[in-house]
């Protein structure tokens, strides 16, 4: 299938199939005009780029993952990327750590605000 046939059939815009394929990610045979042309594996595979990128991968450690799905019986190839996917999964845990700290000091913040914004209303309505 040509590049806007895959394109619509995993929903990912050409631009960044090209962008997948530049990086390695993705391979291609070329027709004598230059045109991209994919197998049917390329879809799942495709899905699963997107789904390592929204894991918050960088298109440099999903290429070191990806040999795992195509070589799942090489063993160095399976250590190299479940290696790899431990360290993504422990920088992600510290990711979500720190953003819990941000949004429990973003909560004293608010509680703060809001006892001040009571105290003004209170003080304004004894005014009147």
């Amino acid at each position: 299938m040509r590049i806007g046939e895959l394109s619509k059939r995993t929903g990912v815009s050409p631009r960044s199939l090209r962008y997948y394929e530049d990086q390695g990610l993705l391979t291609s045979a070329r027709s004598g005009a230059g045109q991209r042309h994919y197998s049917d594996a390329e879809v799942e595979r495709v899905s699963l780029i997107r789904q390592l990128f929204d894991a918050g991968m960088s298109s440099r450690v999903i290429a070191t993952v990806l040999p795992c799905v195509e070589t799942p019986s090489a063993p160095g190839v399976v250590e190299l990327a479940f290696a790899t996917m431990t360290r993504e999964r422990d920088r992600i845990d510290a990711d979500i750590a720190h953003l819990v700290e941000t949004r429990n000091a973003l909560d004293v913040l608010i509680n703060c605000n809001s006892q001040h914004r009571a105290d003004l209303a209170a003080a304004s309505e004894s005014s009147i």
